[in-house]
């Protein structure tokens, strides 16, 4: 996208880093505060594409400035930013990832409606840091200071041309709003008071968190409380009332990560099977080896009714990297039951049928009867549309089991932590056949994450209390 010329660009570029060292935020950050620094991928196309006068980018007017630091984050934002693509009038929509490459956002800049801006990287970590200082040195030693200073300076650059900003996720994206000097608005994703307030509570940090009475930290608070801060969403009511004890004007607008999931009848290919959908996340190479850990837990069923294993795969792990896997395991390579599921191998031990799909998680969730995870967000997805689900948690860096048991927390239970292989077949027997406990676990799953719509609702939001539309 071509950026309009500044006259004034080379004074400003004299006194760039006087400016800079005045507004820079000298906050004390945490371990797990730095963890959101992964960066982004963006670039500008490089010729005019023809687009649908309705879905074309203005290059007048006021801009909007979304800032996300996660997959889950991601989805959310693109949620919202769909949302906010239907209004008319509408502010020109722009996107900076602050963790991996943002992915979930290349249709989207595709089709010429949203701008993904930004420098792009990987990190060493995945963007986990915050899991283990191993992984925080090795981000750093990456270049990952210098390279969120420039995230920074390209927010700043944007709020000077008149843009407003949306920050989506943790204390990071909200500090980089804040830093801006724009109007903003904070959809606080990851941090929900049910992880203290569920469970025994007998950790440092669940008395912590009783002590503040929230688990968002003082520092956000001071952020959140800010005169330009103009709209505070949380993931959840319980959350949202925390804070406004706490003087901070909190909403809950609804779960955005509940919009577009829906359960549906299976096809007819997979109606005399039971379907498990197995979730192994995409952080590599964790992803490969919790992989084998959840096959190699359920392989020694033996069920005589056969069990579909539904392995719903992002980008990663590749078919080279699941094909060793399910060899060593004694799988051999078959057709799936039917073209309609969208899959794009099948595999085959006994009862035990593995059909692999990519970008199908919306679609075969919804067929499920029974979840096993190693994931974050896709896992809180499958809970909140009432299916029960196992995880087993494993040496990380993402899902170790201080991470599964916060997440069992936040949820109710409805996801339940296994301490080994023959503990998470044992339960899975049992979910399969107390259908009385998966209606009891399904219920609070759905309760835990919410009813969808909470995108449409928060656009309206941005709009009315960063736009004034």
């Amino acid at each position: 996208m071509l950026l309009p010329t500044n006259p004034s660009r080379k004074q400003n570029n004299s006194r760039s880093w006087n400016d800079l060292q005045k507004a820079a935020p000298r906050f004390e950050l945490g371990i797990k505060d730095l963890q959101s620094s992964a960066l982004p991928l963006g670039h500008a196309a490089g010729g005019e594409l023809s687009f649908p006068k309705q879905d074309r980018i203005s290059r007048d007017g006021p801009s909007l400035l979304v800032l996300s630091n996660g997959h889950g984050e991601d989805l959310i934002a693109l949620r919202v930013l769909e949302q906010l693509r239907t209004h008319h009038p509408r502010p020109r929509l722009e996107v900076l990832p602050l963790v991996g490459i943002g992915s979930a956002f290349e249709a989207a800049t595709q089709a010429g409606w949203l701008t993904r801006i930004g420098p792009g990287a990987a990190l060493p970590s995945g963007g986990f840091s915050n899991q283990s200082l191993r992984g925080l040195m090795a981000d750093i030693g990456a270049g990952l200071p210098l390279l969120s200073w420039r995230q920074w300076r390209l927010v700043r650059q944007r709020a000077r041309r008149g843009a407003t900003v949306l920050a989506v996720g943790d204390l990071l994206p909200l500090l980089m709003a804040w830093g801006s000097g724009a109007r903003y608005g904070f959809i606080g994703t990851p941090k929900s008071d049910y992880t203290w307030r569920s469970g025994p509570g007998r950790q440092l940090s669940d008395r912590y968190h009783r002590c503040k009475g929230s688990e968002w930290d003082p520092w956000e608070w001071m952020l959140m409380r800010h005169r330009r801060c103009r709209l505070v969403a949380m993931r959840d009511a319980l959350t949202a009332r925390g804070l406004k004890r706490l003087g901070i004007p909190a909403l809950a607008a609804g779960n955005p990560m509940m919009d577009g999931l829906k359960t549906a009848p299976p096809p007819a290919s997979l109606q005399r099977c039971r379907r498990v959908l197995l979730l192994c996340g995409s952080r590599m190479p964790e992803a490969c080896r919790n992989l084998e850990r959840l096959l190699a837990a359920i392989t020694p069923l033996s069920n005589s009714t056969p069990l579909a294993v539904l392995l719903a795969l992002g980008t990663q792990p590749s078919p080279e990297q699941t094909e060793p896997i399910l060899k060593k395991l004694g799988f051999r390579r078959g057709l799936p039951p039917s073209d309609q599921l969208g899959a794009e191998a099948c595999w085959v031990r006994g009862p035990l049928l593995v059909i692999l799909g990519r970008n199908q998680f919306t679609q075969w969730a919804g067929w499920s009867e029974v979840g096993l995870a190693t994931a974050g967000t896709a896992t809180e997805q499958l809970v909140g549309l009432g299916i029960p689900a196992l995880s087993l948690p494993g040496p990380g860096p993402q899902f170790h089991k201080p991470f599964a048991l916060r997440q069992a927390r936040l949820l109710g239970g409805a996801v339940r932590p296994c301490s080994s292989g023959a503990d998470l077949r044992e339960r899975l027997e049992t979910l399969l056949t107390s259908p009385e406990l998966c209606q009891k676990l399904s219920a609070i799953g759905r309760s835990r994450m919410g009813r969808p719509g909470g995108s449409a609702r928060l656009a309206e939001l941005v709009l009315e209390r960063l736009h004034g539309y």
